[in-house]
């Protein structure tokens, strides 16, 4: 463990980013279909292409060349209000870490490391929704949970 690189991905990463987005799926979901994991095959390159390094930074822990560990930051412009002058908030998305490098503060410090890179770039926030299991970590960084003043609401096509 003492090899480990904290860092971020770059698109000659593109392929562990991949199999980390798969493996992110299948422990989150469960499993993931055939047809699943074809549309993200096929879909994922050219998102990580066009995204990696400006919209999408992707925060990863590596173990020699393998990545064990990944945090996004999904980086968003919408119109400046009072509460965001900036007009750039963040959102956290597909935490992951391999099962047998868990309980190791990866996960901590790939935050930390976010975080860090947030405030830097001028955020005004950043967001995330958590799982029972990585909450305690969320909370140990800083995050709080949100007050609602809307009801979230969805329409799915």
């Amino acid at each position: 463990m003492s090899d480990i690189i904290f860092d971020e991905a770059t698109k000659e990463d593109i392929n562990e980013l991949i199999r980390m987005r798969i493996a992110y799926m299948i422990d989150d979901f469960g499993s993931v279909s055939d047809r699943e994991r074809e549309g993200m095959e096929k879909q994922l390159p050219d998102y990580f292409e066009r995204k990696l390094g400006s919209e999408l930074i992707a925060f990863v822990a590596r173990d020699g060349k393998r990545i064990v560990s990944v945090a996004y930051l999904h980086v968003i412009e919408m119109p400046a209000n009072s509460v965001l002058l900036s007009g750039l908030y963040g959102e956290v998305l597909s935490v992951y870490t391999e099962p047998e490098y868990r309980e190791k503060g990866l996960c901590t410090k790939l935050m930390q490391n976010l975080v860090e890179h947030g405030r830097s770039r001028g955020l005004g926030r950043i967001d995330l929704s958590a799982t029972d299991a990585g909450y305690p970590v969320y909370a140990k960084v800083g995050f709080q949970e949100k007050e609602h003043r809307y009801r979230d609401m969805r329409y799915k096509f």
